[in-house]
């Protein structure tokens, strides 16, 4: 995966816009699936929760599957990329203690990935206004600028790829 310049009001935007859409498809199909089956199977006592919740996860089946299928229209595509971002920065992150060790031995692959990982966060941050973490983000691609200096390395984004994770 490479990083990719992305319009952030038109993420923020159709971010926002699809969020709605979800929360509206969602409350309708459950409270219609519950309604029709508290209708058919419903206890007259009104002890109807587990009609409910098979309402709920049904409109969620459906939110998800819509999702899914239009993954790929245009006016998915930056709210696609940030969750394709966000979903590598988590493996990253789940192996952060094995590579943060590889770079201070000087593992190219690490400092490939970190320098990745650390960028992505940093379009991440900026994307979703989170600057309250953004001065420790700084302050470690200081520290790892330092160690590939010292060990002679020199990355750039495009040098990351995801099966490089596989080595830790």
């Amino acid at each position: 995966m490479q990083l990719k310049e992305i319009n952030k009001e038109r993420y923020s935007k159709h971010y926002k816009q699809i969020m709605i859409g979800v929360v509206i498809i969602l409350a309708v199909i459950a409270l219609a699936v519950s309604s029709l089956l508290i209708q058919v199977m419903g206890n007259a006592d009104g002890n109807n929760f587990w009609l409910n919740v098979a309402g709920v996860v049904i409109g969620g089946i459906v939110v998800v599957a819509l999702l899914r299928h239009h993954r790929d229209h245009e006016y998915m595509h930056e709210v696609s990329y940030v969750w394709d971002l966000k979903q590598m920065l988590n493996k990253i992150y789940r192996k952060q203690k094995k590579l943060k060790e590889a770079v201070e031995a000087g593992d190219r692959d690490a400092m490939v990935i970190m320098h990745w990982s650390y960028n992505g966060s940093e379009q991440l941050y900026n994307l979703d206004n989170n600057t309250l973490t953004m001065e420790e983000l700084h302050k470690s691609m200081r520290e790892l600028q330092l160690t590939m200096e010292k060990y002679g390395v020199n990355v750039t984004n495009d040098d990351f790829r995801p099966e490089m994770l596989d080595k830790f």
